[in-house]
């Protein structure tokens, strides 16, 4: 790191990196590492800057290192060139769609495979015809090896494993759960009540999908009970269990939408609010200012996000809208 030279021309743009830094992470040696940095140079150059600027920048707080006013101006305005000096200057050749082939790798459950592959897979057969797709589902620790080493593009759905120390995330919606009975089930015409969602046998898949021990963890918390009467580690096979029996499953109301318009099932809404949980992409800090990566990620979000969220309005008619209120 440059020392700084008072006034503008001697200024050191990798100053902007670090003031974006801290902000992100809130912590000095978690920016540092950040910015590939020492404890101590982040720290000297901190000192510099707040010498030459005449302002504290950052303060100690309740959730780590909290900007001043000043320091918040300056933040913005780094941003602004830090991203004209990237795309202008820095900027990698670009990357063309129509005629590249290539292939991008997913990591993603299997639910989330059912939400994402076939709108993705349709978009990309008509402005990236030559693209190939790879999806897996991967273990926590094998998600974040996996982004590191390249051979993952995207982690797509829900990952709170992903330290944002050394990965980006942008959330593209928020999504909850739903129960799942079969059609003539005595609930199907009724409600399902607190009462019955304790005393009824419950599927539960136990697969890598993260959102599924989000809700067993829910329920833990909130002293809520269920008679589990299969555990299973396939998804696939719940449309049939359940249109078979008088058993209920609970899964991501995405995936409840998907095997009721395949099977003869119908969605319930749980007898309480269930958690909500954002749907994310992840991807590693390496990889963000590649063009082939940076056309993907503008892919993705443009194709799922609040606008096109396909199952807010089924959510709206469960819940009665009150989810996303208790979500903010």
């Amino acid at each position: 790191m440059a020392t700084i030279i008072p006034g503008a021309r001697g200024f050191d743009l990798n100053l902007l990196r670090m003031l974006v830094a801290l902000d992100r992470t809130r912590h000095v040696s978690k920016a540092a590492e950040l910015l590939d940095m020492s404890q101590s140079g982040f720290s000297s150059a901190l000192a510099r800057l707040r010498v030459h600027t005449g302002d504290a920048l950052f303060v100690r707080g309740a959730g780590g290192m909290v900007p001043t006013p000043r320091a918040q101006k300056m933040i913005e305005a780094a941003l602004n060139a830090l991203t004209a000096v990237d795309e202008g200057v820095l900027a990698p050749a670009g990357f063309e769609p129509a005629s590249a082939a290539t292939e991008f790798h997913f990591a993603m459950s299997d639910l989330a495979e059912m939400v994402f592959l076939p709108r993705l897979l349709h978009h990309f057969q008509h402005i990236a015809p030559q693209t190939r797709v790879s999806s897996e589902a991967l273990s926590e620790d094998a998600v974040a090896q996996a982004l590191a080493s390249g051979t993952v593009d995207l982690a797509l759905g829900y990952f709170p494993e992903l330290s944002t120390q050394v990965h980006f995330h942008q959330r593209l919606y928020q999504h909850t759960f739903a129960c799942l009975v079969r059609r003539g089930h005595p609930l199907d015409r009724g409600r399902l009540t607190a009462k019955a969602f304790a005393q009824l046998g419950h599927v539960v898949v136990t697969s890598p999908a993260r959102s599924g021990r989000l809700f067993d963890t829910w329920l833990q918390r909130q002293r809520i009970e269920r008679r589990v009467v299969l555990r299973t580690p396939h998804h696939l096979s719940l449309p049939a269990i359940v249109e078979s029996t008088d058993l209920i499953a609970t899964v991501p109301l995405a995936v409840a939408t998907r095997f009721a318009d395949t099977s003869p099932l119908q969605v319930m809404p749980l007898p309480f609010k269930p958690p909500m949980f954002n749907v994310e992409q992840h991807w590693h800090r390496r990889l963000q200012s590649d063009a082939r990566h940076r056309w993907l990620r503008q892919q993705v979000a443009s194709l799922f996000n609040d606008r096109s969220d396909d199952w807010v309005a089924l959510e709206r008619r469960l819940y009665g809208g009150q989810l996303r209120k208790k979500a903010r």
